[in-house]
């Protein structure tokens, strides 16, 4: 019996991924049940891989995070996420010339473009310009503290600015929009330093970010002396396309 809820939850979140309808009204309760606890699911997978330093169950964990909120495959175009946005809108401004990569790139189209290419009536259309203005764009900065001290085998402090930009008719910044998720959900991102050559995970915290936030991220610095390359990822746990990933070389003095 457990191999067969394995099996039946295996399947129900494959099609929710694919954003395929399920045959009765039993299934789909079933499916969003299993959507809806896999969010929670999902933090504390992460909260097990971090703590053992694990860097690519970690991210792989977090990109599934997104892929259940917004009922998408990791590889899908972010404008995917925009609702009433589907392949045939994509097609559509692929023939015009207009290339959708990004969800930015929904809202950047001239108006006349965007028209022909959404063809909707004006309440979906409304509803694809409060998903663009919601969506998170947010301007990340970082500094090593005390970077020309930092020994071997010994405590680094990585300090982190973040900065949404918000509009003034945003009304509740944070709330996800999320068309498939069977629940309302506050958007969730987590910070993390990594050494990728060593599939090592450094550091990790889980922040939010209304308007501004700094944040500050403790590790240890590797045991051999030199320079070091690392890497920052700024990952969301409910959108895709708007992770950030910076590489940062730490000069690591010998210990005495």
């Amino acid at each position: 019996p457990g191999r067969d809820a394995a099996a039946k939850a295996h399947a129900l979140l494959q099609s929710h991924f694919s954003r395929r309808p399920v045959a009765s009204a039993d299934l789909r309760a079933d499916r969003d049940a299993a959507v809806e606890a896999s969010v929670a699911l999902l933090q504390a997978l992460v909260d097990v891989v971090s703590s053992n330093g694990w860097l690519a169950p970690a991210l792989h964990a977090m990109e599934l995070s997104q892929m259940v909120v917004q009922g998408l495959w990791h590889d899908d175009p972010p404008p995917l996420q925009v609702p009433h946005v589907d392949a045939a809108t994509l097609a559509r401004a692929a023939a015009r010339g207009a290339r959708l990569d990004q969800v930015f790139d929904v809202a950047a189209l001239d108006d006349d473009v965007r028209d022909a290419v959404l063809a909707l009536d004006p309440a979906r259309t409304a509803d694809v310009a409060n998903f663009c203005n919601d969506y998170p764009n947010v301007e990340l900065r970082y500094s090593v503290l005390d970077a020309d001290a930092v020994v071997a085998g010994e405590p680094v402090a990585l300090s982190v600015t973040l900065e949404r930009e918000v509009d003034d008719d945003m009304q509740d910044v944070g709330l996800v929009r999320a068309p498939r998720f069977p629940a309302r959900k506050r958007e969730g991102w987590w910070l993390v330093v990594a050494d990728v050559a060593k599939n090592a995970l450094l550091a990790v915290k889980r922040v939010s970010v209304a308007r501004a936030a700094d944040v500050r991220l403790d590790f240890v610095a590797p045991r051999a002396p030199g320079a070091a390359s690392l890497t920052l990822y700024f990952m969301s746990d409910c959108y895709l396309g708007v992770d950030l990933q910076y590489e940062f070389t730490l000069e690591v003095r010998p210990s005495e």
